[in-house]
């Protein structure tokens, strides 16, 4: 059986995925996402913007900048670490 934290813990994600999804819903749509009426349907049909190849670019570029940074960070640590370690050595 289930404990009651168990339990708390199940009632509380349930909750708030409920929550979320009711904001998700009730967002307001933009005007820019509806295409026009077709000659078809009188319904709205809804257009993604939503460029793959743009996107793959885009974090393509950011994912070689943050490893980059990344890199460059853990050279400087390992500099401070070496420095660090070779004052402590001359210490004793």
């Amino acid at each position: 059986m289930l404990g009651w934290r168990s339990k708390l813990l199940f009632i509380l994600i349930v909750y708030f995925a409920g929550f979320a999804t009711a904001i998700y819903t009730l967002a307001p749509v933009d005007e820019k996402m509806i295409s026009s009426r077709s000659s078809r349907s009188k319904e709205r049909t809804y257009t993604s913007q939503f460029n793959s190849q743009e996107f793959a670019k885009e974090t393509n570029v950011q994912m070689r900048r943050f490893l980059s940074f990344a890199g460059d960070k853990a050279s400087e640590v390992s500099e401070l670490i070496q420095a660090k370690l070779a004052e402590g050595r001359s210490g004793k």
